[in-house]
């Protein structure tokens, strides 16, 4: 294996020092023209290439994030993920990309291994809202800058990037009312999640503003958001003879199983039961039938985030800001009935 060519090797070469060399690469003031000459020379000839760990301790830089998200299924995290590095790559940025897998102790140890690599900020999209909040103030405190998206933190000061999720959510069950639903079934998200409840608000609201009286038998709490999870939810209430014409996803993952199910009983979507999602996935159009979804700015979200992390690492000072950006409907088969 070809040995690592040092700072020592190009001076051993010369027969110059060690420090003299270092400051020639580093472009100093105080070497002599020919001798920097000679060192840059040497070091092409050697195939010298600087040790970055090096190059991060005498600087303090390493010029490098990290992302936390729960995970990669789907196409929700991976598209935000990709707008990030897109963003970070024209600044010289690397990144340092890791998965929770929904658990709030994976997070933890995630958060600890890129603070232990140095990054000089970290992007988050939480596992849990209340658990790893001591590390969040933790890493703030150690001048690590957070911007948090999607399911973000309100209990430290930092910058988030995210929608009016109980807003969305009002405009989706909207959509269902308008479309002659009256008895959705709400699949409810995991109580861990920070976006569920905004969500169950909106539709809370949407109930009370259109006058249709809170039934608890149409609100069924998920473990997880997953197709299986909207089958087992989906058969449940059919088995229990709950008695619904539209059911309305946290997620999308949930909203296949449900289609998954009803095709499964021979029920016709949407003329005997709607299906509305949250959080477009790429598959939502090209089901049988196309899925109603709630889609969210994913590139700009992601572009967002990168923006306001940099922004924090080259100006500290900065003050924490707040983007609520715009999300729409996109309407389909499995909630249109005009069609």
């Amino acid at each position: 294996m070809q040995r690592h060519v040092t700072i020592k090797d190009i001076a051993n070469a010369l027969n110059i020092s060690k420090s003299t060399v270092s400051r020639a690469l580093a472009d100093r003031f105080d070497v002599n023209p020919e001798t920097r000459k000679a060192v840059l020379e040497m070091a092409e000839k050697l195939h010298y290439k600087p040790n970055p760990s090096a190059l991060s301790l005498l600087s303090r830089r390493t010029k490098t994030i990290g992302i936390v998200v729960p995970g990669f299924t789907g196409s929700f995290f991976p598209r935000i993920i990709a707008e990030i590095q897109n963003v970070t790559e024209e600044y010289g940025f690397r990144v340092l990309i890791t998965q929770s897998n929904g658990s709030s102790e994976i997070e933890r140890r995630n958060l600890r291994m890129l603070e232990d690599n140095m990054v000089e900020g970290i992007i988050l999209s939480m596992t849990h809202q209340d658990d790893n909040v001591d590390y969040y103030r933790h890493l703030l405190g150690t001048g690590i800058p957070l911007v948090f998206f999607n399911r973000v933190c309100e209990a430290v000061p930092a910058s988030r990037v995210c929608i009016d999720d109980c807003r969305m959510s009002y405009l989706a069950f909207e959509h269902l009312i308008e479309q002659g639903y009256r008895r959705v079934l709400y699949f409810r998200g995991p109580e861990r999640i920070y976006n569920t409840e905004p969500r169950y608000r909106g539709y809370r609201e949407a109930l009370r503003d259109h006058g249709i009286p809170y039934d608890e038998r149409l609100v069924c709490n998920c473990r997880d958001i997953t197709l299986e999870e909207g089958v087992r939810l989906t058969e449940e209430s059919l088995a229990a003879g709950v008695g619904f014409d539209a059911v309305y996803a946290f997620g999308d993952p949930l909203a296949f199983g449900v289609l998954r199910a009803l095709k499964a009983h021979g029920i016709r979507i949407p003329r005997e039961v709607g299906v509305m999602g949250f959080t477009e996935s790429t598959t939502a159009p090209l089901l049988t039938p196309s899925l109603t979804s709630v889609a969210q700015p994913l590139e700009l979200m992601g572009r967002l985030s990168a923006e306001l992390l940099l922004e924090k690492i080259e100006k500290p000072g900065t003050p924490d800001r707040t983007e609520v950006l715009d999300a729409r409907i996109n309407v389909r088969e499995s909630t249109d009935r005009n069609r």
